[in-house]
């Protein structure tokens, strides 16, 4: 196979995922937002499997990595309704750190632009002795910036789904015609089987 081929492209879409997934874990850590750590462990993983399955011609990993894509895009698509607050969905809600601590999004404080604004509490001493009030002044809301991430996800998903059902497809024919040819081919049976037989005439003859 050529490098302008399904193949290629189908690792280059691979590659593509695995950069995308290592940044958007790296934020999600940033943000201790567990749920979706694991998501991208996991989908970390599974496109490593289809890469391995596209270079090494394994069907078998390929369609995994197929399977797995409209599973990512189903959980892309509820960390849209999430953000977006769809169907009594809620952003501010601690469902992504699995009830566990009150982070949000990395990007709720950090995003392009945003400034946060600390005040002192009255009659509390200590080291932490500032409280988180707001953060104002951003160019672009976190909430958009994780929907845009997740679209992403989505359209690569969906493409390499589709050139993952192409190559397994290839592959397959690739494999049927190889066993078409050297399955039903009877000469080199034949050809076995005639040197012992023109032997036994001669030993018979002599």
């Amino acid at each position: 196979m050529g490098c302008c081929t399904g193949r290629c492209t189908l690792i280059f879409l691979c590659t593509l995922q695995l950069l995308a997934a290592l940044e958007r874990q790296v934020f999600d850590f940033l943000g201790y937002q567990w749920a979706p750590i694991l998501a991208n462990f996991l989908h970390i993983i599974i496109v490593i499997l289809g890469l391995f399955g596209t270079i090494q011609y394994r069907p078998r990993y390929i369609v995994v990595y197929a399977i797995w894509t409209a599973v990512w895009v189903t959980w892309n698509i509820f960390i849209i309704c999430f953000y977006l607050e769809v169907g009594g969905l809620s952003k501010d809600s601690e469902l992504l750190t699995f009830n566990i601590s009150r982070h949000q999004s990395w990007w709720s404080e950090n995003g392009p632009g945003c400034v946060r604004k600390e005040a002192s509490m009255p009659g509390i001493k200590g080291l932490d002795n500032h409280s988180y009030i707001s953060v104002i002044g951003c160019a672009l809301e976190y909430r958009y910036i994780e929907v845009m991430h997740s679209s992403f996800q989505i359209l690569i998903a969906l493409v390499g789904f589709v050139y993952a059902c192409y190559v397994v497809s290839v592959f397959t024919e690739e494999e049927d015609s190889f066993d078409f040819i050297g399955g039903f081919d009877p000469f080199p049976l034949y050809h076995v089987n005639e040197k012992p037989t023109n032997l036994l005439f001669k030993q018979t003859y002599l």
